[in-house]
């Protein structure tokens, strides 16, 4: 299976000239305001208009108002909302009153808990992560105890993706600091990293 890639973090038009070229299946827009990638709503429309209309576009956030999220939603400025922080399955019920697009769920992966958490979320799709935008691996052993499909996220690299396909059979996988060369996006890195990525298995 050849997972989907999302490359997440992009704030700048160079990056969407970047993903215009090399297709990723999605993108992301931080608008987490305490990350270094955070971009604002008017700005991230701006991007959408000049992104490929194929490439999904997530918006990732951290405890937002729910309106918030339904409202980029409800624009179109993205078209799938990714929760990366304390929201529970009230928030996720709250949210799906106001929009029926996809909802994320991202879990930090810790514990055998925190993989039962995520196997009982009622997201359309998880996240399996290290953290917030940590640029680091977690232990991957624990990824045995989810088997629904999942995006698997923290500190992949060009370098590290070929051992996280051999070991894992994720959905998908999300990409950030690991094509970035000082905090930027990477032309090389990208290409690199989807070419290795896309090899069948």
């Amino acid at each position: 299976m050849i997972p989907l890639v999302k490359t997440c973090g992009l704030s700048r038009p160079e990056d969407i000239v970047i993903a215009n070229q090399l297709r990723p299946d999605a993108v992301g827009f931080v608008f987490w305001p305490k990350s270094r990638r955070f971009v604002a709503d008017t700005t991230a429309a701006r991007l959408r208009k000049l992104l490929e209309p194929s490439i999904l576009t997530v918006g990732v956030f951290v405890d937002e108002d729910p309106a918030e999220v339904a409202g980029l939603l409800q624009q179109g400025t993205i078209q799938v909302a990714q929760l990366h922080g304390h929201e529970d399955e009230t928030y996720i019920a709250a949210l799906r009153q106001m929009t029926s697009a996809p909802i994320w769920k991202a879990f930090k992966l810790r514990t055998p808990e925190d993989a039962a958490a995520a196997e009982a979320s009622s997201a359309d799709l998880v996240l399996l992560d290290n953290g917030y935008g940590t640029g680091e691996t977690f232990d991957w052993s624990l990824v045995r105890d989810v088997h629904r499909p999942y995006f698997l996220a923290g500190g992949l690299t060009p370098e590290n993706v070929t051992d996280a396909l051999d070991a894992l059979e994720p959905f998908g996988l999300d990409v950030s600091s690991g094509i970035e060369t000082d905090g930027y996006k990477d032309y090389d890195k990208m290409r690199r990293f989807l070419e290795l990525a896309r090899v069948p298995r």
